[in-house]
């Protein structure tokens, strides 16, 4: 049975609509609001599994501190510019910019891992960018030349690819320790993201535990409490379904056809206008992402 296959493509689709809501979201309450409530209710859907699996949370110090530092990397900080391209070039662009993560991945796995780049690993990462760019390069009607789409978008969508890449280097260097069940490091990642942003959303004055910005319209609320199963909750578990069940090369080639899973989801659900770029790009940039973990 393709039990491991199937869950990585499950795993693409669930991030890819994830992706909607919390752009849904970010427009209506702003970046910091559905950040932190996302986690927050990430944190009960993983508590009430670990409570109904009767999990232990048997780590060592050094694994609590790796996973922290994971969380302010990736999270606190890594979710937050990503969450700000979101709301200023869209899902579709700021998705296929977090394609490039397992290339940055490897790039720093070598050199703070040791763990070793091939001639067709560099090769993806080279096809990997070429796809990127030709999406988020675009020629100006009137002059003729390159630009690019949005500058400050890319530049948070690209400071939350170095955010998240760096997390999951972080996060292993606590799974290399010893076993850490999936959920359990899940815990620790998200709840302490979770207590970190809260009083940073405070002193900037964009969050407020006194204020409920979904009393006027509670349709937002489904952001944050569907986009944190789909994505934190569901995403992460089938991605680790998909792991165990499948090669790490196939899974993870499976869960990178996030791209091409949002090009219908942005043409019907955005309304976006799609152009031949788009396609090509999306399809270039996963095939980069293929050589580099079919290798």
């Amino acid at each position: 049975m393709l039990i491991g296959e199937i869950a990585a493509l499950s795993t693409a689709l669930f991030w890819s609509f994830a992706s909607i809501f919390f752009t849904y979201g970010v427009n209506k309450v702003g970046v910091f609001r559905i950040n932190i409530d996302r986690l927050f209710f990430a944190t009960i859907y993983l508590i009430l599994t670990i409570f109904f699996l009767n999990l232990t949370f048997d780590l060592s110090i050094k694994q609590y501190t790796f996973l922290v530092l994971s969380s302010i990397v990736g999270l606190v900080l890594g979710d937050t510019f990503l969450f700000k391209a979101f709301s200023m070039i869209g899902p579709r662009i700021t998705i296929l910019i977090m394609s490039f993560v397992p290339p940055v991945s490897a790039v720093m796995a070598y050199y703070f891992l040791g763990e070793g780049l091939g001639p067709l690993a560099i090769l993806g990462i080279i096809v990997t960018v070429s796809g990127i760019s030709l999406v988020i390069f675009d020629k100006d009607k009137e002059t003729g030349e390159f630009r690019i789409k949005n500058k400050k978008g890319i530049i948070w969508a690209v400071l939350g690819l170095i955010g998240q890449a760096s997390g999951l280097i972080l996060a292993k260097v606590a799974l290399l320790e010893s076993e850490v069940n999936p959920l359990i490091a899940s815990f620790v990642r998200i709840f302490s993201g979770w207590l970190l942003l809260v009083p940073i959303g405070i002193f900037l004055r964009r969050y407020s535990i006194f204020s409920f910005p979904y009393k006027s319209n509670l349709k937002v609320l489904t952001a944050p409490m569907i986009g944190a199963v789909l994505g934190p909750f569901l995403g992460i578990t089938l991605s680790l379904v998909a792991i165990n069940y499948a090669k790490i090369g196939i899974a993870s080639t499976l869960m990178a056809t996030t791209p091409i899973l949002m090009l219908p989801i942005s043409h019907f659900a955005m309304k976006e206008q799609l152009h031949w770029k788009a396609y090509a790009g999306a399809i270039v940039a996963v095939l980069g992402v293929a050589i580099i973990f079919i290798r």
